[in-house]
């Protein structure tokens, strides 16, 4: 199911009861509470009052800077054989190459927001804004600095996406795995681990999951498994830090399930949902641009960290962003997205196909309906119960077979032993694919053959 709506689609007389601002002071790290506005950058707004002259930021003269336009050819979305030409200059030029706000270009900040409101049904005013990052993964590493103490008990799905491993671990945090199976992540897992937890220590105050297309995993969670998270974040004062890079790419066929920043409105209050976004897998990976929705003294937090560490995301990045985005309008972007998504579920039913050849007997895996990625367990010795270990067979007798993939200890916080594999199918051809798992096959079959 692809979206395709070009107007927002939520109920603009609806009122929906937000959180207040000081419900938000308790999560906050000990870091965020002391960080400080930029003494140069908490005043840029002002620049913009009709009739100031303004002696306030030290921002190069942008007579000096020797680009003078931009041109590129794009895919036409409503028909991929042809190609469209996007130019930047003048005006939208000189923003691209000065310094621009913390947060992001307003425009594609707006840009932005009016996806929210077309995919997730969120309407402006119903407690949330807008942040843009230099990719997701930063926005989620300033979201833990923001959100985190060191020690401190957090949540996370598990297998988790490997990238956030190392942001707890830095933080010698207590990460505490929430099970995931076929429909996602598993409630009871969690609604178990809270329900159990120690009555004098401090719940978690954060979640961390990948909810559609997961990454390892490449599974999405049910609009129940959702809902009910959602009822626990609440019930046990928590936060969701919904990750959603492959969000765009869901390729199965019953209805794409709502994500958290949407059912959330089915709560008594909105707030407990930080939305990550990226661009990363539907229009560059290199341009490194992600966002993130949430609440506003989070986002609030969050860019008082980009202003200390790296002032801004990159403005020429985004500015060629909007200029494509722009041209395509809403539709377009869908358009293109429906293109992207189709795109990945045929390499999935290319690579499932030859699983089924070369590994049938061999390994287990559930369908993955979104993402990139098959996550497969290995048969080592189907005469016994033990699960055995992929980690070196993977690592090094595959690798000397000629297939390189990740063994599932990388994605398990506590390193356990386990048979999984993940494999990603995003970028080899049929007869790559074919031809890596017959050698896979190869090498199971020796290891068999020494149990």
């Amino acid at each position: 199911m692809t979206i395709a709506a070009a107007q927002p689609n939520h109920d603009p007389q609806r009122s929906v009861k937000q959180l207040p601002p000081e419900f938000y002071h308790s999560f906050l790290s000990k870091a965020a509470k002391e960080r400080k506005p930029s003494p140069i950058r908490g005043l840029y707004p002002l620049e913009a009052k009709p009739g100031v002259i303004s002696f306030l930021a030290g921002k190069p003269n942008d007579a000096m800077f020797p680009f003078q336009s931009f041109s590129f050819t794009a895919t036409c979305p409503s028909n991929p054989g042809e190609s469209t030409t996007v130019s930047l200059s003048g005006s939208d030029l000189a923003v691209g190459l000065q310094y621009g706000a913390t947060a992001g270009l307003p425009r594609l900040i707006d840009w932005f927001m009016g996806l929210q409101e077309r995919s997730h049904e969120r309407g402006r005013d119903e407690g949330w804004r807008l942040s843009v990052g230099t990719g997701s993964q930063d926005l989620i590493w300033k979201a833990v600095q923001s959100l985190v103490d060191e020690g401190d008990p957090v949540l996370i799905e598990s297998p988790v996406y490997a990238g956030v491993i190392p942001m707890f671990k830095a933080l010698h945090c207590e990460e505490h795995e929430v099970e995931t199976d076929s429909n996602g992540v598993c409630s009871d897992s969690l609604q178990s681990i809270l329900e159990n937890w120690p009555v004098a220590k401090p719940k978690p105050r954060i979640f961390y999951t990948v909810p559609y297309g997961c990454n390892p995993t490449g599974m999405t969670a049910t609009i129940e498994r959702r809902r009910e998270v959602l009822e626990l974040a609440r019930e046990h004062n928590f936060l969701i830090l919904e990750d959603d890079p492959y969000f765009y790419l869901y390729f199965g066929k019953a209805e794409r399930p709502s994500s958290y920043f949407k059912l959330e409105l089915e709560q008594p209050e909105v707030g407990r949902v930080l939305r990550f976004d990226s661009l990363s897998k539907i229009l560059s990976a290199g341009m490194r641009i992600g966002f993130v929705s949430g609440p506003k003294p989070i986002l609030d937090v969050i860019d008082l960290h980009t202003a200390t560490v790296n002032l801004q995301p990159s403005s020429l990045a985004q500015s060629i962003a909007l200029a494509l985005l722009e041209q395509w309008g809403y539709d377009g972007f869908y358009a293109h997205t429906k293109a992207v998504s189709q795109f990945y579920g045929e390499k999935r039913d290319v690579f499932e196909k030859a699983m089924r050849t070369h590994l049938g007997g061999l390994a287990e895996w559930s369908t993955p309906e979104a993402g990139m990625f098959f996550w497969f367990k290995l048969l080592l010795n189907p005469d016994s119960d033990e699960e055995g270990d992929s980690k070196e067979l993977i690592e090094k007798k595959a690798y000397e077979g000629g297939v390189l993939a990740l063994p599932g200890a990388v994605f398990l916080p506590n390193g356990r032993r386990t048979a999984y594999v993940r494999a990603a199918f995003s970028l080899s051809t049929e007869e790559q694919v074919n031809e890596a798992l017959e050698r896979l096959r190869v090498v199971i079959l020796k290891e068999r053959g020494r149990v």
